[in-house]
This record gives structure tokens, C-alpha cells and sequence, in this order.
């Protein structure tokens, strides 16, 4: 676990309920694995939870701890950063391929920033995920 270092994020971690903790996991360890992003912490055998990251367990799949369905929420989406367009477009592949919804296929979006491309999909749960990558000067 990382110790008293700062996250570098301004986020702790974004927590997404499941109404199918098995198949989310897998759909994640899939569609994350594509970003280089592993489980980080399985806190499956207790509580069906498990955290993914690089260096901190920033993104967290469970079932709700109230007991009742997960559900989504309008206008809300969970952006995963991609060191470049290659990574967008295998997280979009890896998606598709696991069973997620198109929502916007690869590609720039300047009414984000000229240097800004990304793709959005929807979970097996409905959630509305993205990939995004900034372009260099010279690719926007």
C-alpha cells in the first residue's frame, strides 16, 4: 500500500457499484489492462471489492454496501488517462471486445481542447467510461 507519499492525483479514488461483481472484474481487468492499469488491491474473499492503479488504488469496483442495485447516473463518466492514442484505441477494442456499449468511437475532441482524443463506452453495469490521451502540438 503507499505510505504517507502525496497522490499526485486531486482524486482519493472514484468507486463504481456492480450488479455482477465477477463479470465487472473481469471486464475491467480487460479493459484496464489495455492502459497498463492492474489490479491494485482484491479485497474480494471479504467484501466484493477490487481497486485498480499504478501507484495508488485510484478506481474501485464493488457491489453497493447498502445492499441495493447499483445504478447509474446522467452526466456522470469516469475518464482513464492514456499515455497516447494507440492506448485509447486498445482500451476501445478491449471494451467492445468485453462486451461494452459504444458511445463514441476514437478520435479528437476539440470542444474538450484542440489536443484532447478520446473514446467513451458504457460498462457491463451502464457506467460511461472514457479513455483520453493529449495530443502533442503536432498531432492536434
Amino acid at each position: 500500500m503507499p505510505g504517507s507519499a502525496p497522490n499526485p492525483s486531486i482524486l482519493s479514488h472514484v468507486s463504481l457499484g456492480t450488479n455482477q461483481f465477477e463479470k465487472a472484474i473481469a471486464f475491467y481487468d480487460q479493459v484496464l489492462g489495455a492502459l497498463g492499469i492492474e489490479r491494485f488491491l482484491d479485497l474480494s474473499a471479504e467484501v466484493p471489492a477490487v481497486a485498480f492503479g499504478r501507484a495508488y488504488p485510484e478506481f474501485w469496483i464493488q457491489a453497493p454496501c447498502d445492499g441495493k442495485p447499483a445504478e447509474t447516473a446522467n452526466g456522470v463518466h469516469v475518464a482513464f488517462y492514456a499515455a497516447t492514442t494507440d492506448e485509447v484505441d486498445a482500451f476501445y477494442r478491449a471494451a467492445l471486445a468485453a462486451g461494452a456499449k459504444d458511445e463514441g468511437a476514437p478520435g479528437k475532441r476539440p470542444h474538450y481542447g484542440e489536443q484532447y482524443y478520446g473514446c467513451f463506452v458504457r460498462d457491463l453495469d451502464g457506467h460511461k467510461i472514457e479513455a483520453m490521451a493529449w495530443l502533442e502540438p503536432a498531432q492536434g
